[in-house]
């Protein structure tokens, strides 16, 4: 009976662990995409709404319960709707979990429609009830981006909530996401820049960009935010005229930890090669989990690679496996360096850089650097 008891306690609590929320259909990785169960659930910072209520459908949720922060502009839908041209379907920049994202003019003092061409020009997010993200990501956007400001963030101009509509208003990045500059040939129509061609980035903007990306992750991780960013990855970093990088996407961020504590339990979410291996285990999550996914990136960017790419030879698919050892040396380091910026950087900044991803990509956490240090390498690889 004992045993009747105890092993009925455990079918119980294996159930409750691998349940599903009505966002995260499966607890395995699913279209890239990584989903899986919460120990413990936060609210977006601020603490102003239980952001992560899953029980809670969209369609409940009261407008009251939106946190509301004074640099934010509450604009109409129909407004939206003729700022975009009606969502056409000429206007989308971009589509993702969340929906698509338009192409919007709207004048700069009142915000109100203005004609295409004139005045300020938006990105508009309109959420696709059907799609993976919903209400709870619209809401952690407004809660963090409504308060977090630093140039190395997208800035949020406002939001959209009415009835089952909702949408958020951002500065336009004019030229589009480190993924499309760096794996250009897979987007030869660019909805971002209305080219149909990408200049590869140089040495030098692949660095600039990359700093200014460890810069946002740096301020997102300070004591003024205390937030782990835990969707780090080339199609959240947009670039601006002047190839400034710009964190986005803010969906499924999360408070740090604190009062000592040394990670967050929480639901294990993100994107395929650029989650932690040890939050991917465990569901613990760390400020070292965002470095994880930076040294990805920067690897994507020396590499000119896709951190997972099936088109290539077995053995070459998973570019971190492949990628490590040919990190550490002299001899092997420029075999995992892009075609593209060849002749454009010395061997020692290219070792310097390598080097420094290997450090994010650690599988001991502790020995990762933070964001500052991270800061800190390449402010010294842009002087080499």
């Amino acid at each position: 009976m004992t045993f009747t008891k105890r092993f009925s306690a455990l079918i119980s609590v294996t159930a409750r662990a691998f349940s599903v929320n009505k966002d995260a259909k499966t607890s395995s990785y699913t279209d890239g995409v990584l989903s899986g169960t919460s120990n413990k659930s936060q609210a977006a910072r601020p603490k102003k709404v239980d952001s992560v209520n899953d029980s809670v459908s969209p369609m409940n949720w009261k407008k009251e319960e939106l946190f509301r922060s004074s640099k934010l502009k509450s604009f109409e839908f129909n407004d939206l709707r003729v700022a975009t041209r009606n969502f056409r379907p000429d206007s989308v920049l971009g589509e993702g979990g969340f929906g698509s994202v338009y192409k919007g003019w709207i004048d700069e003092n009142t915000f109100s429609p203005s004609k295409w061409g004139t005045g300020m020009v938006v990105a508009v997010k309109r959420l696709n009830l059907d799609g993976s993200q919903g209400h709870q990501e619209w809401l952690a956007e407004i809660n963090y981006l409504g308060t977090l400001t630093h140039p190395n963030l997208v800035k949020l101009v406002g939001y959209c909530l009415k009835e089952e509509h909702r949408l958020l208003v951002y500065e336009f990045v004019s030229q589009g996401s480190l993924e499309k500059h760096l794996f250009r040939s897979e987007f030869l129509d660019s909805f971002e820049t209305g080219n149909s061609y990408f200049e590869p980035l140089s040495w030098n903007l692949r660095i600039r960009i990359a700093l200014g990306a460890a810069k946002g992750l740096a301020y997102l991780h300070s004591s003024l935010a205390g937030v782990i960013y835990r969707d780090f990855k080339t199609a959240n970093i947009l670039i601006d005229s002047d190839y400034n990088a710009k964190l986005s996407d803010f969906g499924i961020a999360k408070d740090g930890p604190d009062y000592g504590r040394t990670h967050v339990s929480t639901m294990i979410m993100g994107t395929y090669g650029y989650a932690a291996p040890e939050y991917v285990a465990t569901g613990h999550l760390t400020y070292k989990s965002d470095i994880y996914a930076f040294g990805v990136v920067l690897l994507e960017i020396l590499s000119g690679r896709r951190v997972i790419d099936k088109t290539r030879p077995p053995g070459q698919r998973n570019l971190v496996d492949w990628a490590k050892p040919y990190l550490t040396s002299k001899r092997t380091v420029l075999h995992c360096m892009d075609a593209d910026i060849e002749g454009q950087y010395t061997v020692r900044a290219a070792l310097k850089a390598s080097s420094l991803a290997l450090k994010c990509l650690s599988g001991v956490t502790k020995s990762r650097p933070d964001a500052n240090q991270v800061v800190k390498e390449l402010e010294q690889l842009q002087d080499l």
